[in-house]
């Protein structure tokens, strides 16, 4: 009876602890009832003025949507290979002690730093264009896949690295013919899910200047196109959700494969 009791006083102490931290939340951010309900008004507004899309700007929407999708397969195909060479040192099973430290707290630096801030780093030594938002991308990788792989790596049994160890095999053979098989479809799986987020940046990475769907989302915004917007949005709709279905329907084959 006391226990019962006491998790009761604990559940309401806890849930105006909760009310307490959201209202100093709210008057820190500066947050207002009313502001918000004036801001969903203004935006369902805005949302009317979009409506009905130019349909005749969907031809010219193409070549920009592939261009973002080129932007999102590059870099994704380079991010994933550095990130797995970085998944070997990072892995405790092929690295000694010092060298995982080292690399898994470079991997952990890098996924807090947004690739918003990689991409202006990048424009400063580049300039505009594909080639900043490529390296934006790929470098914003590492992050997610070099962890991610690294994990995949260190669940390779124990017992074949030795054996193979025991057998003569290089470091080379050893990941070649025993950990690649082992890890591969676990690898595609991972690097086509950062593939579905990385159609989500790119569009995001071309709206300040690596050019493609996200540009021409920006240009219609600033120049008060609001229809010629909403094409730009349907497309972007169209090409992520097409990637998506693309990208699990080959990971279900994959696990069908594995079965």
């Amino acid at each position: 009876m006391q226990t019962s009791m006491l998790k009761k006083i604990l559940h309401i102490v806890a849930f105006l602890f909760f009310i307490l931290v959201t209202y100093f939340a709210m008057q820190a951010c500066g947050f207002k009832v009313e502001a918000l309900q004036k801001g969903i008004k203004d935006g369902l507004f805005f949302l009317t003025e979009m409506f009905p899309p130019n349909w005749t700007d969907f031809k010219s929407m193409v070549d920009p949507a592939l261009e973002t999708l080129a932007l999102a397969i590059l870099g994704t195909l380079l991010g994933s290979a550095l990130s797995f060479i970085i998944a070997l040192f990072a892995a405790s099973n092929l690295s000694n002690k010092w060298t995982n430290l080292f690399v898994r707290s470079f991997i952990s630096i890098e996924r807090s730093i947004p690739e918003l801030f990689i991409l202006l780093i990048l424009i400063a030594a580049y300039g505009l264009g594909a080639l900043s938002a490529i390296l934006a991308l790929m470098i914003g990788c590492i992050g997610m896949l070099g962890k991610l792989f690294a994990d995949a790596i260190e669940e390779t049994p124990t017992s074949l690295i030795e054996s193979m160890k025991a057998s003569g095999a290089s470091k080379i053979q050893i990941i070649y013919y025993g950990i690649l098989p082992d890890v591969f479809p676990k690898l595609i799986s991972y690097a086509l899910f950062r593939l579905e987020i990385n159609i989500r940046l790119s569009v995001m990475l071309g709206a300040i200047g690596a050019g493609g769907i996200g540009f021409e989302l920006d240009y219609a915004f600033s120049m008060l196109l609001y229809n010629r917007a909403l094409s730009s949005l349907i497309m972007v709709l169209i090409l992520v959700i097409g990637i998506e279905q693309l990208s699990a329907y080959i990971r279900k084959r994959l696990s069908i494969n594995q079965i």
